[in-house]
């Protein structure tokens, strides 16, 4: 069962305030006076256990989700029945733009570890952002990060070889820890070898092969989900090199 929590515009302003997390999610640079019209907007905080939907495909669109702790996948089922991963997304970030333009979710958005979200509900963001110029503001950045991450998506499938792929991957997952306030070069990998395989267009021993090779050549180490990136420069150069060719 999906753990629903009430919280109020005062523990809203307190656990925003503490987080370190702020700049990435949709309170960030607004007044004391504009978080207190949030009590309005986030009616609740969701708590989703490890593998299991936020949302799924064709369910009603009704709200979108500030993650306030662990990380998700979307996917989509293909003709064939299988699973196309096409995101991650991690602490900060907002799930459920998909639902907008039909009013049904595209994608399926489940939990690669137990997580808790923000439930923002979208008639209510909608009729705020009117008022609230911040928000609105606010909303429109969220919405252009979106658009760049699919952007270099299409990058990473369009143009790239298996390990540089892989290599963009790991840079890209360094930079949002990084802005997270973590360690850019250790970390833990939530998702399967074969998920990061499904988005990044590989098979799973392609993937496994890659990581196998990053590290005989000095460039990470790997144990399990554990990355340690040890040569970030060589990583880069695979990425450089690429765009040389």
């Amino acid at each position: 069962m999906k753990a629903t929590v009430p919280i109020t515009a005062a523990s809203l302003k307190k656990a925003c305030a503490q987080c370190n997390l702020l700049e990435l999610c949709l309170p960030f640079g607004m007044t004391d006076t504009e978080l207190d019209r949030l009590d309005e907007l986030i009616s609740a905080r969701r708590k989703i256990k490890r593998q299991q939907p936020l949302y799924r495909t064709g369910s009603p669109f009704e709200a979108i989700y500030a993650i306030r702790t662990g990380s998700f996948k979307t996917d989509v089922l293909l003709e064939d029945g299988r699973e196309q991963v096409t995101g991650f997304q991690m602490t900060g970030e907002i799930l459920g733009l998909d639902g907008i333009s039909n009013e049904i979710h595209s994608c399926n958005a489940i939990a690669l570890e137990d997580s808790e979200v923000c439930v923002i509900v979208y008639a209510k963001l909608e009729e705020l952002a009117r008022e609230v110029e911040g928000l609105q503001h606010q909303f429109h950045k969220v919405m252009s990060r979106e658009i760049v991450r699919d952007h270099g998506v299409m990058m990473l499938l369009g143009s790239m070889r298996a390990e540089e792929r892989l290599a963009a991957f790991l840079l890209n997952m360094s930079q949002r820890f990084t802005a997270r306030g973590f360690s850019p070069a250790e970390f833990h990998l939530r998702m399967t070898r074969e998920e990061i395989g499904s988005y990044l267009g590989l098979k799973l021993e392609t993937v496994s092969r890659a990581f196998s090779r990053f590290q005989e050549e000095g460039l990470v180490i790997v144990q399990q989900k554990y990355i340690r990136i040890i040569n970030g420069e060589g990583l880069k150069k695979l990425i450089q090199h690429q765009a040389a060719r």
